[in-house]
């Protein structure tokens, strides 16, 4: 150790030594380690962690890689979602938006392959084509040709959804917008029968996510008017919506908005016929039964017929 005051201190070098430059910046001096790997490094290239000094290299190995992050992030949403006072609602809309993703990354790069496995035709209801999964699918699915179509069934969902759901419990409420889309496809189906051209009405597919939507305001003005809240501004906001699927060329399917309505508003109303921990059992059962004649009602083309040759 050094007796005066000018030189240099215990435990200090008198001079920089070869190995006492940044590895990434030889010109420039430095005593600092990294303490993963050992190297010098400079102030700029310095990275201050938890166990220490990192150098960019290191930085970088101890990062998770990008499907790490996906996953945590994924986790980190769904903890989230499940943790809100709505959590159904938000998780019908993230299925609502990813399916629409889906949809349009298909239309975008490979077809509409996503869009024709989803959406319901009446076609699928008939003994040879039967596919009744499609009666649910479409009920997540919208328009890739118009934006406004999905931003306005997601505003919708998030402004009346969750009221619902706060009213009904996460599980009514989830019973309640599974029945209106299924009600939504009914709809469709159902119009065949008087449908002017049955034959062009039993190809034409829709995306029915709208049939839900007008089920859960349907249902919302149930609720409201049960309350004797004022329904006159939803009531029109409704009509005016419902109105629209008439206009000439709008390529809105108004039959399932009226399905869904209609069913909407039936299961409300069998809910809040219900309501009570006394009437729990006749809710299960009356819920139960509405659902045994929504599906009785999807299989109505195999003991009637549509009118295929009209």
């Amino acid at each position: 150790m050094s007796q005066g005051g000018s030189g240099p201190q215990f435990g200090e070098r008198a001079e920089y030594g070869p190995d006492d430059v940044c590895y990434r910046h030889p010109g420039t001096p430095s005593f600092t380690l990294c303490q993963r790997c050992g190297r010098t490094i400079c102030a700029q290239c310095q990275t201050v962690s938890s166990v220490g000094v990192l150098c960019p290299e290191c930085v970088r190995e101890t990062r998770p890689g990008a499907g790490v992050r996906t996953r945590r992030r994924v986790r980190a949403t769904s903890r989230r979602v499940a943790s809100s006072s709505t959590p159904v609602t938000y998780a019908i809309m993230i299925a609502c938006a990813a399916v629409f993703a889906a949809q349009w990354l298909s239309a975008t790069f490979a077809g509409n392959g996503v869009t024709e496995a989803l959406w319901y035709a009446p076609a699928y209801s008939l003994p040879f084509y039967f596919e009744p999964w499609r009666m649910v699918t479409a009920m997540f699915t919208h328009s890739t040709g118009f934006l406004l179509h999905i931003l306005f069934n997601m505003y919708a969902l998030w402004l009346f959804g969750r009221n619902l759901e706060q009213m009904l419990g996460r599980l009514w409420f989830l019973v309640l917008y599974l029945f209106a889309g299924f009600g939504g496809s009914l709809g469709v189906m159902l119009w065949v029968y008087f449908a002017p051209d049955p034959a062009a009405a039993l190809g034409t597919a829709t995306v029915g996510a709208s049939g839900a939507i007008f089920g859960v305001l349907a249902a919302t003005l149930v609720a409201y008017r049960a309350a004797n809240v004022n329904v006159t501004s939803l009531a029109v906001l409704i009509a005016i919506n419902f109105g629209i699927g008439f206009l000439p060329g709008a390529a809105i399917s108004w039959q399932a908005h009226l399905g869904g309505m209609i069913v909407g508003a039936a299961t409300m109303g069998l809910l809040l016929a219900t309501r009570g921990p006394r009437q729990r059992g006749k809710r299960v059962l009356g819920m139960s039964l509405l659902g045994a004649v929504l599906v009785l009602l999807s299989g109505l083309y195999f003991v009637v017929l549509p009118p295929l040759g009209a």
